[in-house]
């Protein structure tokens, strides 16, 4: 499958989205005008991706501000995740939040209560 990469504005995460390589990644703040227009063709590729092969994924999400249509498209993008998991496929969901950003911390915590199968990592990152 082909990688898809976007960068990065003022109102959209980047994606790195390296489907070879099993790796996911928004980075950002993730707040669209059409979420989910913008999140729509990475739900679409993502399904693809999990009917292709049973390889090991690792979802790395940076979002340092989401608003709530954002917030719903990322379940949007967990739910397949979630399934394939519980299919056997290894699959990580990483939730990197700023030290002392608590507010992203709780939005991560609120994510890995919908997760049975898959694995929910919350990953503070210090500051450089």
């Amino acid at each position: 499958m082909d990688r898809i990469q976007i960068p990065a504005t003022s109102r959209s995460p980047l994606v790195d989205f390296d489907f070879e390589a099993g790796h996911l990644l928004l980075r950002g703040e993730s707040y669209p005008e059409d979420a989910a227009a913008f999140y729509g063709p990475l739900l679409q590729a993502l399904r693809r991706c999990l009917e292709t092969d049973g390889a090991p994924l690792t979802f790395d999400v940076a979002l340092s501000y989401f608003n709530s249509s954002s917030a719903k498209a990322l379940m949007n993008l967990f739910m397949p995740l979630e399934d394939a998991a519980a299919d056997g496929r290894p699959v990580t969901i990483r939730w990197l939040y700023a030290e002392g950003d608590e507010s992203i911390a709780e939005a991560g915590e609120d994510f890995a209560a919908d997760f049975s199968h898959a694995r929910f990592e919350m990953v503070q990152e210090t500051a450089a």
